[in-house]
C-alpha cells in the first residue's frame, strides 16, 4: 500500500471513528436541549388555562428565553474556551435540567417569566459551544454534513417531544399534579442525568483520545493544525468589536431568519394546530409531522452541500423556501394544507443549517472563532426568539390569525437573502484579492 492510500485509509478510519464516538451522544443531548426549551409549547394547551395568560404574555414569556440566550451566550461560549468541553457542556446541561423542572412550580406571570430567563441563562452557549467543539475533531471539508446530522436533533425533538409532551399531558390529577407539571419534571431529569455522563463520555482534543489509536490521534490533530495555520492572521478581535463588525452582523441577520421560523414555530405551532378543532393528543401527533420530514431533507441537504463544495445557493434557497411556505399561509385555511406549507418553512430552517454554519465557520479566523460563532448565534436569538415570538403574540392577539403573524418572518427571509448573497460577493472579492497579493 503506498503512502496515498494509507493516508486515505487513516482519514476514513479517523473520521468514521470520531463521528460514531461523539455525534450520536451530542445528537441526544441536543435534542434534550430543544424538547427542554420547546416543551412550553405543548405545556400551553394546558398551562395557558391555568394561569389566565394571553397571546401576548405568553409570546413575552417565551422571548425572555431568547433575551437571557442572547445575554449569556458569548460569556459562556469564552468559558468553554477556559475550562474545557467536557466540564463545561455537562455544568451547562445539569443547571438547565434543573431549571426545566423547577418550571413545574410557576404560580403565575411572575414566576414563568423568572424560569424561563433563567432557562436562557443556564442553556446559554450549548449550541455555539458545541459548533466549537466540533471544530476540533472534524476537518472543514466534513463539518456541513457533521454539522447537519447533529443538528437534526432539533427538528427530531419536536417530532420526539410533541406526542412524549401530549402524553404526558394526559397524566392530569396524578399525585395530585397536573400534566404540565409532570410534563416539565420528566423531561427535565433526562437533562440532569446526561450532564453528569458529559464529564466521563467527551474528551476536550483529539491528542487526548485514548479511544482513537496513536496513528489517527496524530493524522486528526496534524491536519486540523494544519488548517488552522493556513487561517492564521491578525489580532484576535474583541466581543464588542465583532458586534460591530458588518460581516459577523450580517451573518446574524440570515441567520435569525431560520432562527426566527423554528424559535417561532416551536412555541406557537402547536396552538395554531389545535386551532382547527383537534384535540390535545391529536394536536402532539400531528404537531410532529413537519419536524420527521425536515430531519430527513435536512441530512440530505447538508451531505449534498459537501458533495458539491457550495455553501452560498445551499444557504440560499432554504431561506427562499421559508419565504415561500410563509407567504402561501395566507392563501389557505385547510389543515392538510397549513401541515404541507408549515413542512416547507421547517424543511428550510433546518436544511439552512449544515451550509450555513459551515460557511460561517470557513468565513471566521481561528482567533475569531468561538465568540464570533456564538455572537451570530446570539443576535440571530435574539431577533428570532427575543423579537419574533412577541412579535407573533401582539399580531395573534390583534388580529386573530395566525397566518398574518407569520408575515414579518417572511419579510425577513427575503432582507436575509440579498445579505448573504452580499457578503458572499464580498468573500469572494477578498479572497480573489489575497490570492492576486500572494502571487504578485
Amino acid at each position: 500500500m503506498n503512502a496515498l492510500d494509507n493516508n486515505t485509509r487513516i482519514e476514513a478510519e479517523t473520521i468514521r471513528k470520531v463521528t460514531w464516538r461523539l455525534i450520536p451522544f451530542l445528537m441526544v443531548c441536543y435534542l434534550l436541549a430543544f424538547i427542554d426549551r420547546g416543551n412550553i409549547g405543548m405545556a400551553a394547551l394546558q398551562m395557558n388555562h391555568d394561569l389566565g395568560i394571553t397571546p401576548r404574555v405568553f409570546g413575552f414569556a417565551g422571548s425572555l428565553f431568547f433575551i437571557s440566550y442572547f445575554l449569556f451566550e458569548v460569556p459562556s461560549n469564552l468559558a468553554l474556551q477556559k475550562f474545557g468541553a467536557r466540564k463545561w457542556i455537562a455544568r451547562i446541561m445539569i443547571t438547565w435540567g434543573i431549571v426545566t423542572a423547577c418550571t413545574a412550580m410557576v404560580q403565575g406571570q411572575a414566576s414563568l417569566f423568572a424560569m424561563r430567563f433563567l432557562l436562557g441563562a443556564a442553556e446559554a452557549g450549548f449550541f455555539p459551544g458545541v459548533l466549537l467543539y466540533l471544530t476540533y475533531w472534524f476537518p472543514a471539508a466534513y463539518r456541513a454534513r457533521i454539522i447537519a446530522i447533529f443538528m437534526v436533533a432539533v427538528p427530531m425533538a419536536s417530532f420526539v417531544g410533541s406526542p412524549l409532551s401530549a402524553l404526558l399531558l394526559q397524566a392530569d390529577g396524578m399525585l395530585g399534579l397536573r400534566g404540565s407539571h409532570w410534563l416539565f419534571i420528566l423531561e427535565g431529569v433526562p437533562t440532569v442525568a446526561m450532564g453528569v455522563v458529559c464529564l466521563f463520555f467527551l474528551t476536550d482534543r483529539p491528542q487526548q483520545a485514548r479511544w482513537l489509536t496513536e496513528e489517527q490521534r496524530n493524522w486528526l490533530a496534524g491536519r486540523l493544525e494544519q488548517e488552522r495555520n493556513a487561517k492564521k492572521g491578525g489580532a484576535k478581535p474583541t466581543v464588542w468589536q465583532l458586534f460591530r463588525s458588518k460581516e459577523v452582523l450580517g451573518m446574524a441577520l440570515i441567520c435569525a431568519t431560520a432562527s426566527s421560523a423554528g424559535s417561532v414555530l416551536g412555541i406557537w405551532q402547536p396552538q395554531l394546530i389545535k386551532s382547527f378543532g383537534l384535540t390535545v393528543m391529536q394536536t402532539g401527533l400531528v404537531n410532529a409531522i413537519p419536524y420527521v420530514i425536515a430531519s430527513v431533507a435536512m441530512v440530505w441537504w447538508g451531505r449534498h452541500s459537501d458533495k458539491k463544495r457550495e455553501r452560498r445557493w445551499h444557504t440560499a434557497i432554504p431561506l427562499a423556501l421559508i419565504a415561500a411556505g410563509m407567504l402561501c399561509t395566507l392563501l389557505t385555511t385547510s389543515l392538510a394544507t397549513t401541515i404541507a406549507l408549515l413542512s416547507c418553512v421547517l424543511i428550510g430552517a433546518y436544511s439552512f443549517k449544515g451550509p450555513f454554519w459551515a460557511l460561517s465557520s470557513s468565513w471566521l479566523a481561528p482567533s475569531s472563532a468561538a465568540a464570533g460563532l456564538a455572537t451570530i448565534n446570539a443576535v440571530s436569538n435574539l431577533i428570532g426568539g427575543g423579537l419574533m415570538v412577541n412579535v407573533y403574540g401582539w399580531i395573534k392577539e390583534e388580529t386573530g390569525s395566525h397566518a398574518l403573524a407569520l408575515m414579518p418572518i417572511a419579510a425577513l427571509a427575503v432582507a436575509s437573502i440579498l445579505t448573504l448573497l452580499s457578503l458572499s460577493n464580498s468573500a469572494r472579492q477578498t479572497a480573489r484579492n489575497a490570492a492576486a497579493n500572494a502571487t504578485a
